[in-house]
Order: structure tokens, then sequence, then C-alpha cells
């Protein structure tokens, strides 16, 4: 059993006089940040399936053609269209695309071609060592949270919560995409301002400030149960001073609380230094006779914490996102709803 996860059963212990659980102290290393070059037109950006299958051929096309027009030649991996259940092909395969990927220095970048379920079931499989020796570009997002947080905080290497293969590549989602993989931007992360379309004020991708304030740190996160059923592990993020994002879609909001509550009793929320809040998309009540609002549920996570938070960033399940880079240092701006990258982060 690793300290981790012994420091992470003993949560529960009683504090001293206090009567109160005492969160534990995450055993955790925080290793320097190693960045992969930038991806160029003529680079080769391989296809990989860690989460679910693809089950039609007509996704595989789209999204070849789509990195195309991006100007990177596509490989697929071995078993792109493997299937073992719902899953891309066994453990063992999908797992071993990843590290065949990352050892090929033909191969410039790793993309996910869907997100889902299963990433969990490989982060264990995964060289690390290997990875912080031959960094290169790897994205995905949703599942694909597990291993963008796991490769950063076993390997160094900041990894990108970006658009899978199969998203809708919109004139949005590629000019952030392409600011930070490609041109080595640090840019400006923030919602786009007067879309009215027929409306008197914007009612779409609006920003909320739950407490205003400025903070620095790394940046951590992404989709909130893929976040939470690490907790515990070796492969959990180092939160310290960090920034933390999240998202979620079809979660009922006594499901989101008991995520957030995973959280805070691991002791992880005490140690974020801010919180950006993306789209929580179809998280709704569900049966019974009432339930607390989301509004309540991350007034009553968040507020406590007495940093920065803001809520509304597009970042999740939703046509137009920008690409996050995990690991990489930002500033968040809650008042304005803003992320600062503060360094390129591709060299």
């Amino acid at each position: 059993m690793t300290l981790a996860r012994r420091q992470f059963g003993q949560a529960l212990m009683v504090a001293a006089g206090s009567g109160l659980a005492a969160a534990p102290a995450l055993a955790q290393t925080r290793r320097p940040a190693i960045y992969a070059k930038r991806l160029q037109p003529g680079d080769t950006v391989a296809l990989v399936s860690p989460a679910n299958a693809t089950y039609e051929r007509e996704p595989i096309a789209i999204a070849t053609e789509a990195l195309q027009a991006l100007g990177f030649k596509v490989r697929h991996g071995a078993h792109l269209r493997g299937r073992y259940g719902q899953f891309g092909g066994s453990d063992a395969q999908r797992a071993e695309d990843i590290n065949t990927l990352f050892a090929d220095p033909q191969v410039a970048g790793i993309l996910a071609m869907t997100g889902g379920s299963g990433c969990n079931r490989i982060v264990d499989r995964l060289d690390y060592a290997l990875i912080a020796r031959q960094p290169k570009f790897f994205g995905g997002f949703s599942d694909l949270t597990s291993l963008v947080n796991a490769i950063h905080q076993r390997s160094g290497l900041v990894t990108f919560h970006a658009p899978v293969a199969v998203s809708e590549w919109n004139a949005f989602s590629v000019a952030h995409f392409r600011a930070l993989v490609m041109d080595a931007e640090a840019p400006l992360l923030k919602n786009p301002t007067g879309e009215r379309g027929d409306h008197l004020v914007q009612t779409q991708d609006r920003i909320t400030t739950l407490r205003g304030g400025r903070a620095r740190g790394p940046l951590v996160g992404g989709n909130l149960a893929v976040l939470a059923s690490l907790v515990g592990t070796p492969y959990f993020p180092d939160c310290r001073g960090a920034i933390l994002f999240l998202e979620e879609i079809n979660e009922y909001i006594y499901r989101v609380d008991r995520m957030l509550s995973t959280l805070r009793l691991a002791g992880v929320l005490e140690q974020l230094a801010g919180v950006v809040i993306g789209k929580f998309t179809k998280c709704e009540p569900g049966d019974g006779f009432g339930t607390l609002t989301l509004d309540e549920v991350f007034d009553d996570y968040f507020l406590p914490l007495k940093v920065p938070v803001y809520r509304g960033a597009m970042i999740g399940h939703i046509k137009r996102k920008f690409t996050i880079p995990v690991g990489a240092d930002a500033e968040i701006d809650a008042d304005a709803g803003t992320l600062q990258i503060l360094r390129p982060v591709v060299s």
C-alpha cells in the first residue's frame, strides 16, 4: 500500500478535541515541468482509443481529415479500431498503443479519438519513465482526465485537456488549440463577450464570479467524476497551490455534491489557490422532493476556501472549448473570469 493510500485511509480519524474528521495531507511530489515540442504542419499525430471504442468507420475518417486539415500527417494506433466491450480494445492493447507511440521518434503527438470510460483501467500500465524521456503532445478530455493528469503527475510532462479527435473542430476550438500547441503562445483564456444574438443581453457563456481576486498556480483538473475517482491513488495530481478547473455532464446534482465532498474529505480543496468551474452540462436535480441547486453546492464547497473562484468557463462537453495545459502555470482573475497562461507550454 502506498503512502498516499495509507493517508487517504486515515481521512476519517477524529481530530483531537474537535470532534471533527481530520482531512489527510496528501503525500505528493511535484516534478519539474517538461514541455513537448510544438506541433508543426507536416508533423505526424497519432490517433489512439484509450477509452471507448469507435463503432463506425466514418468518425475515424472525419477525425483523420480534420487533423490533416490542420496540416498534420495522421497515423492510426495499431488498435484504434479495437473493441473489448465498450472499450477500444483490451487494457493491454490500449496501453500498448500509447507506450509504443511515445517511443516512436517519428510521432510528434498523440490525440485520443474519443472519451467515454476505461482510462482508469490503464493508468497503471503506462511507461512514465519512457514518457519523460520522449516528451510529446498528448491530449484529450472527459475520461482522458485520468491520463492527462496522471501523465503530468508521474512524468512532469505538460499535457492538454483538449478536444478529442471526434470533437467539433470549429473556429473557436481550433484557434485555442493552435495558439497553445502549434504557435507556442501564452494566451489569455476568456469567454467571448457581446454575443447577444436576438437578446437584449448575453445569455450564453456568461461568467459568474463566486469570489473575486487573483492567484497563480499550476493548472490541474478536468472531469469531476473522473478526477474524484483518482483520489488516494499515485495518479491524482498535486493540488498544493494549484488552480483547479472542473467540468461535468449528465450527473445528478446530489452526485456532484458527493464528488466534491470526496475532494474536500481528502484534503484537496483546502490546498487550492483558485478554482475555475467550467460547464456542468445537463447536471440536473433528478427525482425527489427537493435538492440543492448547483449554485448552492458550489457555494458550500468553494466559498469557504477564500480563494478566487468563477463559473462558466468554456471547458467541458460543449462545442466550443478551450485547450487547457495541465501542469502549466496560470493566473486566475475571478473578477474578469479569465485564465492567463504565464509562459509558452510547448518548446
